[in-house]
């Protein structure tokens, strides 16, 4: 239709430019990773190094130095009501579960993504230390290292990953099928397991941020999947409020029980 070529025109230029910002970044990152960067806490509990200021800067300068007259919203960047009237902004988290990076784990991503009008137009995840990369345009399916991925149908064993508390709330009928994935602190990383088929569905906490999701929310919805909340909608990002409510992400069955158990949150 006339109305959504206007929306995502251009989107598949930006795919290219956050593909190759990301990758960038992520080599910034990599040579902090696993060398005891300099670290400071963010409201006294959440840690951020210089690794995710660098990253940030290197992102914000590349990004709006080839798009000026984009938004931009970033988890280590002051954010500007000015952003709002913007057609279109960058969401972007430096290093997506820098937890995980400061202990050496492997599965951390640099999430860029463009958001307009509340969807994401073109997503990227660099995972450097994984050696993958994942990609999303609106309607032309999701790739890891350029090959197309897939949602697996969930088996008589459904993996699923997220907080116990939230897990255990699960049907009696699917509490006895559930294998429990090893968690993993990048809620980004996550969401693109399960859109390569590598897991079958996830909770996320309230709080989650929109440079946590708004990349890999495409990249999974290409891939089959959907990522709701408790009334069965997917998020809208860059808005005024970026901070979300419990969310859960999967595919079929499973991820309407999923969204059953999060609804029940509020009850």
């Amino acid at each position: 239709m006339p109305e959504h070529e206007l929306t995502t025109a251009g989107a598949d230029l930006d795919l290219p430019l956050l593909r190759d910002a990301a990758r960038e970044a992520g080599l910034i990152a990599m040579r902090y990773f696993g060398n005891n960067p300099q670290v400071w806490m963010k409201g006294g509990t959440s840690p951020v190094s210089e690794a995710d200021h660098a990253a940030d800067a290197y992102l914000r300068q590349t990004l709006l130095a080839a798009r000026p007259d984009y938004g931009w919203l970033s988890e280590e960047t002051a954010d500007d009501p000015a952003r709002l009237s913007a057609r279109r902004t960058f969401v972007v988290d430096p290093i997506d579960g820098t937890r995980g990076f400061l202990e050496g784990q492997r599965a951390w991503c640099v999430s860029v993504a463009v958001v307009e009008n509340g969807r994401t137009l073109a997503g990227v995840l660099e995972c450097p230390a994984m050696d993958e990369t994942y990609s999303a345009l609106p309607g032309q399916g999701a790739f890891r290292n350029g090959k197309r991925i897939a949602v697996r149908k969930p088996g008589d064993k459904p993996e699923i990953s997220g907080l116990k508390q939230l897990i255990d709330l699960m049907p009696a009928g699917w509490q006895e099928r559930l294998q429990r994935a090893p968690y993993s602190p990048s809620l980004a990383y996550r969401l693109a397991m399960i859109a390569s088929g590598t897991l079958d569905g996830t909770f996320v906490k309230p709080n989650a941020h929109d440079w946590d999701i708004a990349a890999a929310d495409l990249i999974l919805r290409e891939a089959g999947g959907q990522l709701l909340d408790p009334h069965g909608h997917a998020p809208s990002y860059a808005g005024e409020v970026t901070r979300h409510g419990a969310l859960a992400a999967g595919s079929g069955e499973l991820l309407a029980v999923l969204v059953d158990v999060i609804a029940g949150l509020d009850g």
